[in-house]
C-alpha cells in the first residue's frame, strides 16, 4: 500500500476568519499558521500547501501579555549602514496594528518558497470589516 499524496486540483480551500478582539497575540498567530500550513487536516503533506485562507479581523485589539508592550522590540534594516531600525510593540501596534499579526504569523511559516505561497493566503484588517463576504467566510473553530 502506498503513501496517498494529494493533487493541486483535489485541495479543497476553506476561507476562515478569526476574531483577534482581547486574544493573546502568539496564540492567534499559531492557530493561524497551522490552518495556513494545513496540519489541521488529515491530508497535510510537508512538501505541498495544502493550507486554507485565514482571514484576521480586530488585529488592533489583540493582545500581548506580561511587559512586551514596553519590553518587545521590533528590528528592521534599511541597507544602509547604520540603518537599523528599532520600534516598541506599543509604537508598532498604535501605527501599524496589522503588521504586528502579519509578522508574528510570518515567524511560524516555513523560511521557503512553500511559506511565502502560504502566506499570501492571509489576510489581516485592522477594524471588524472585511471585504471577503463573496468567499462565504466561516468561523474559525477554536
Amino acid at each position: 500500500m502506498s503513501t496517498y499524496i494529494p493533487s493541486g486540483k483535489e485541495i479543497v480551500r476553506i476561507w476562515y476568519v478569526i476574531d483577534a478582539a482581547g486574544a493573546v497575540l502568539g496564540r492567534v498567530a499559531s492557530r493561524v499558521a497551522v490552518v495556513l500550513m494545513g496540519k489541521h487536516k488529515p491530508g497535510y503533506t510537508p512538501f505541498l500547501d495544502t493550507g486554507d485562507h485565514v482571514i484576521v479581523i480586530n488585529a488592533d485589539k489583540v493582545r500581548l501579555t506580561g511587559k512586551k508592550e514596553t519590553q518587545k522590540i521590533y528590528r528592521r534594516h534599511t541597507g544602509y549602514p547604520g540603518g537599523l531600525v528599532e520600534v516598541q510593540a506599543r509604537k508598532m501596534r498604535a501605527e501599524r496594528p496589522i503588521r504586528v499579526i502579519e509578522l508574528a504569523v510570518s515567524g511560524m511559516l516555513p523560511k521557503s518558497k512553500l511559506g511565502k505561497q502560504m502566506y499570501r493566503k492571509l489576510n489581516v484588517y485592522a477594524g471588524p470589516k472585511h471585504p471577503h463576504q463573496a468567499q462565504k467566510p466561516v468561523a474559525m473553530p477554536s
